[in-house]
C-alpha cells in the first residue's frame, strides 16, 4: 500500500497581505494664511454689496431695521444674562445692611460690588439699546414723507376708478385697497404727529413715543387671474409655474411678519404694554431677519 507525502500543510504563520497598508491623511493646516491673503477682497465685495443694499431707500430702512432690532434683542438678552448677579448682590448687601445697628456707615469694596465683567456687559447693553434708539429714530425720520407718497397712491385708484370698467371682482380689490390707504394715511398722520411733538415740534404731547411702530402695510393682494392673463405676453407654463411659487413664498412671508408684528402692535397700543423687551427684540427681529434676507439676495451680482 503507497502512502501520499503531504508537503503543504499549512504553517500557522500569518498571511502576508497583497497590498501595502495605506498610510493614514495628513490633517490639512488651517488655511490662515489663504484667509489672511483673501481678507481685502472679501471686505470689498461685502462693502459693495452693502452699498448695494443702500442704493434706495427701502434698501436702507431694511438695513436700519435690522440693525435696529437686533441691537435691541442683543440688549435685551445681556441684560437678562447679568440679572442673577445682580441680584445677588442686592441680597448680599440688603443682608449686611440688617445685620448692622443704625448708627453703623456703610463702606462698599469691590468684592461687594458686582465683578467688572458684570459692568462691562451692562456698558455694553446699554449702549445696544442706545443704538437702537437712534436707527428707530432715524426710520421714523424717513417715514415723514410717506403720506407724499401716499398721495399718489390715492391718485391711481382714482384714475383706476375712472379708466376701467368695474367687476365685481375688482370692486372688491379696490375696496381692499382703499381701505389699507385709509389705514395707512391714518397711521402715518399719527406717527408724525406723534414724532414731531415729541420733538417739540407741534402742541400736543403723545401719550407714548413708541405707539404705532411695527405697522407695516402689507398690500400683497393676489387677484383672481384668469389663464388668458398667466399666459399673457406668451409666457411657458414653466415661467408661469415660477411665477406662483414665487408669489406664494412672498405671500408665506408676508403672513409671517404680520404675524410677528401683530402682538407688538398691540404692546405699543397699551399704556402699561403687553410683553417684555426681550420678546419684543425677538418677535421684532423675525421680519427684519426675513427682509434683509430677501434684499441681500436681490442685490447679489
Amino acid at each position: 500500500m503507497s502512502s501520499t507525502e503531504i508537503t503543504d500543510l499549512p504553517t500557522g504563520d500569518p498571511v502576508p497581505s497583497s497590498a501595502p497598508p495605506v498610510p493614514a491623511p495628513k490633517a490639512k493646516p488651517f488655511p490662515l494664511r489663504e484667509l489672511i491673503a483673501a481678507t481685502p477682497s472679501n471686505v470689498d465685495a461685502f462693502l459693495a454689496h452693502l452699498q448695494r443694499c443702500l442704493a434706495t431707500p427701502t434698501g436702507i430702512d431694511t438695513v436700519l431695521l435690522f440693525v435696529c432690532y437686533s441691537s435691541r434683542l442683543t440688549s435685551a438678552a445681556l441684560t437678562t444674562l447679568v440679572q442673577p448677579a445682580l441680584q445677588r448682590s442686592a441680597s448680599r448687601l440688603i443682608a449686611l445692611a440688617s445685620a448692622l445697628p443704625p448708627s453703623a456707615t456703610l463702606l462698599f469694596n469691590a468684592k461687594t460690588l458686582p465683578s467688572s465683567s458684570v459692568a462691562f456687559v451692562l456698558e455694553l447693553a446699554k449702549r445696544l439699546k442706545a443704538l437702537s434708539g437712534l436707527t428707530s429714530e432715524a426710520r421714523t425720520i424717513m417715514r415723514l414723507w410717506g403720506l407724499l407718497g401716499m398721495y399718489f397712491w390715492a391718485r391711481r385708484l382714482v384714475l383706476k376708478l375712472r379708466q376701467q370698467k368695474q367687476q365685481s371682482d375688482d370692486k372688491f380689490e379696490t375696496s381692499i385697497a382703499w381701505s389699507q390707504l385709509a389705514a395707512c394715511i391714518a397711521f402715518q398722520t399719527l406717527e408724525n404727529g406723534a414724532f414731531l411733538a415729541s420733538k417739540g415740534i407741534l402742541g400736543w404731547a403723545p401719550r407714548d413715543p413708541e405707539e404705532g411702530r411695527g405697522v407695516e402695510r402689507a398690500s400683497s393682494k393676489r387677484g383672481r387671474r384668469s389663464r388668458a392673463e398667466k399666459f399673457t405676453g406668451g409666457k411657458t407654463v414653466a415661467v408661469v409655474e415660477r411665477e406662483e411659487r414665487e408669489w406664494t413664498e412672498n405671500w408665506r412671508k408676508t403672513v409671517v411678519r404680520n404675524l410677528a408684528w401683530a402682538p407688538l402692535t398691540v404692546h405699543w397700543s397699551l399704556e402699561q404694554g403687553l410683553v417684555s423687551e426681550l420678546t419684543i427684540g425677538a418677535l421684532a427681529s423675525i421680519p427684519s431677519v426675513l427682509q434683509i434676507r430677501d434684499l441681500w439676495r436681490n442685490t447679489a451680482q
